[in-house]
């Protein structure tokens, strides 16, 4: 295979180089079979990322080596690549400026998978038509297990926590994280805004609720001392600042996994984290559980 090639990707031309660097080492996962599961999964990975600005985890030597998380376009990134220079915090003028990257299609998520960005990352909120902040538009709701929990102990929370937000109204769809732990989410109107207030301010009141009524279970405070053998209810990625793995994305762990989108039924105490060829054939088989 030679080091580089350009490729025609749906009009667009983007230049592939080492395809054959292992990137997870534990399994022998090479950048070509990352490009093509990005390739493979862009129908339903798209209308995840549509209008978001995209921060990248990138690998340069493959997980387990040095990684880096890049905001910011990258030099020598095509023209056809959608940017867009956006505050940090959206709603604070004074914050860091960043031209963000907008992955739109195919092509956008072959050139960043190239650069060995394994993980995708999104804010909960989306740009408009004309590229201004058009607002909170999901909920997301993080269940981290701490020492001696695990996803079964996840499986329990999402359950209480759905019933919560549906007793509000809010739909919510269950996501393994492809690393430890899940996340949950809903989709969030300007209507869920009058009702019931910022999405953070919400979600911490949701979590500290929790935490009162299931004590041996369920925490809300960040401090790890207390998290051992209890799932953390994480409020506060719904901060205009703060990103969170997008569904279908890779996760750089040992071992190739997907932040996974679950049905309800399969959210029990055997629930497992999912790899990409598990995801791809549940794709296939049974949609897009984001889109139900």
């Amino acid at each position: 295979m030679s080091d580089e090639q350009t490729v025609d990707v749906d009009g667009r031309r983007v230049r592939l180089t080492h395809l054959d660097r292992v990137l997870f080492p534990a399994t022998g996962t090479t950048k070509a079979e990352v490009v093509d599961y990005y390739a493979r999964i862009a129908p339903v990975l798209l209308p995840q990322l549509r209008d978001r600005p995209v921060s990248r985890v990138r690998f340069p030597r493959g997980v387990g080596a040095p990684s880096f998380v890049e905001k910011n376009v990258p030099g020598g990134a095509p023209s056809w690549v959608r940017r867009q220079q956006l505050h940090a915090e959206p709603e604070d003028e004074s914050s860091t400026q960043v031209e963000f990257p907008f992955l739109d299609d195919v092509a956008g998520l072959v050139w960043s998978a190239n650069l060995s960005a394994i993980e995708l990352h999104t804010p909960q909120w989306s740009v408009g038509p004309r590229g201004g902040f058009r607002g909170v538009d999901r909920l997301v709701v993080d269940l981290d297990p701490g020492e001696g929990a695990g996803l079964a102990e996840c499986a329990a929370v999402a359950h209480l926590v759905a019933e919560r937000l549906g007793d509000d109204g809010l739909d919510t769809v269950p996501v393994t994280s492809g690393s430890k732990g899940m996340q949950l989410y809903a989709p969030w109107s300007a209507a869920a805004g009058t009702a019931h207030g910022s999405t953070r301010a919400y979600a911490k009141a949701l979590a500290e609720g929790l935490a009162r009524d299931h004590r041996r279970l369920v925490v809300s405070d960040m401090r790890k001392a207390l998290r051992r053998g209890k799932v953390l209810v994480d409020w506060s990625q719904n901060h205009l600042a703060k990103t969170t793995v997008t569904p279908y994305s890779l996760r750089g762990r040992d071992q190739p996994r997907v932040a996974a989108p679950r049905a309800w039924d399969e959210v029990g105490d055997d629930l497992v984290q999912l790899s990409p060829a598990e995801v791809l054939e549940r794709v296939g088989r049974d949609g897009d559980l984001m889109a139900r």
